[in-house]
C-alpha cells in the first residue's frame, strides 16, 4: 500500500523534488552464482568415514559413494547407508547423484531404523529412478516418498499439506509432472538440493523446484532423524553420489 500511495504521488508531482529514501526503493532478488555458504562437506570422497553400510553393497570408488547390486548380490530388502555424523532436523543438504539406467534410489533424511531390519529406514525420501518410467501417472524422481511409512506425500510437481489422520491434499503446483522431466540429466550427474525447515520441505533437482511437503499431520510427522541413501529391491543396479553439503539451519 505505501509503495502504491508512493508511485502514486511521484506521478502526479505532488512530492515535487523530494528525494526518495534509499530504504523506499524498489530492490530485486538476484540469482544467485554461488551459494555454498554455510554448508560443510560429510563426505570425503575417499573412505567410509562417518557412514555406515552392508559392505556388499557399498563402497567407495573414484571419489563417490557407490551403491550396488549384482546378479550375485540380489537382496530381499532396501538396504541404506546412514551417516553417523549427526541427525537432520532443520537443513539444507545438497549432493550430486548418477545412476544406471534401471537404477532404483532415494536420499532419507528425518528418518528412523527400522526394528529387525539391519540397514533400513523409515522416513522422508527424495525419490530417484533412473528410468523415470511413466508408471499409473507416476514420474518418481523428485517426489517426496515416505519410506515405510505413508508412502507418497507428493507427487513430483505437486504442493501437498499432508493432515491427519495420514491423508495428504494437493493444494498447487510447481510443475506439470511430464515437462519437469526436462530437468533431470540421463546417464550424468544430476544435483539434488532437499531444504527443510519446519513442516516444510523442499525438493529440488538441478535448480529447479519438483515437489514441496507442508506436513500438519503430528501423529506421523518427525523433526529430526538419520540422513542415509539407498539401493533398492529389484534388478541389478549402479547408483554413485558425491559432494554431500550439510548446511545446518537454526
Amino acid at each position: 500500500m505505501q509503495r502504491t500511495i508512493l508511485n502514486t504521488a511521484l506521478a502526479c508531482g505532488l512530492l515535487g523534488a523530494v528525494s526518495v529514501p534509499a530504504a523506499a526503493q524498489q530492490t530485486y532478488p538476484e540469482a544467485a552464482a554461488s551459494d555454498e555458504a554455510g554448508f560443510e562437506r560429510i563426505f570425503d570422497g575417499k573412505t567410509l568415514a562417518g557412514w555406515e553400510g552392508d559392505p556388499q553393497y557399498w563402497r567407495v570408488e573414484n571419489g563417490s559413494l557407490v551403491g550396488e547390486v549384482t546378479p550375485e548380490t540380489v537382496m530381499k530388502q532396501n538396504s541404506f547407508v546412514i551417516w553417523r555424523g549427526g541427525v537432520t532436523r532443520d537443513f539444507e543438504l545438497k549432493v550430486e547423484y548418477r545412476v544406471s539406467g534401471r537404477g532404483n534410489s532415494g536420499v532419507n533424511y528425518r528418518s528412523v531404523p527400522v526394528p529387525g531390519a539391519p540397514w533400513a529406514v523409515r522416513g522422508y525420501q527424495f525419490d530417484i529412478d533412473g528410468q523415470d518410467r511413466n508408471q499409473n501417472s507416476i514420474r518418481h524422481t523428485g517426489q517426496n516418498y515416505e519410506e515405510r511409512g505413508r508412502t507418497f506425500m507428493a507427487l513430483r510437481g505437486q504442493v501437498v499439506r499432508a493432515e491427519e489422520p495420514g491423508k495428504r491434499k494437493v493444494i498447487g503446483s510447481v510443475g506439470d509432472i511430464d515437462a519437469l522431466k526436462s530437468f533431470m540429466k540421463s546417464d550424468d550427474w544430476n544435483e539434488i538440493h532437499i531444504i527443510a525447515r519446519g513442516n516444510v520441505l523442499t525438493h529440488m533437482l538441478n535448480g529447479q523446484v519438483m515437489s514441496i511437503v507442508v506436513d500438519e499431520d503430528p501423529g506421523h510427522r518427525k523433526a529430526e532423524g538419520l540422513l542415509g541413501v539407498q539401493v533398492h529391491v529389484g534388478p541389478p543396479m549402479k547408483i554413485e553420489y558425491r559432494n554431500f553439503r550439510l548446511k545446518t539451519l537454526h
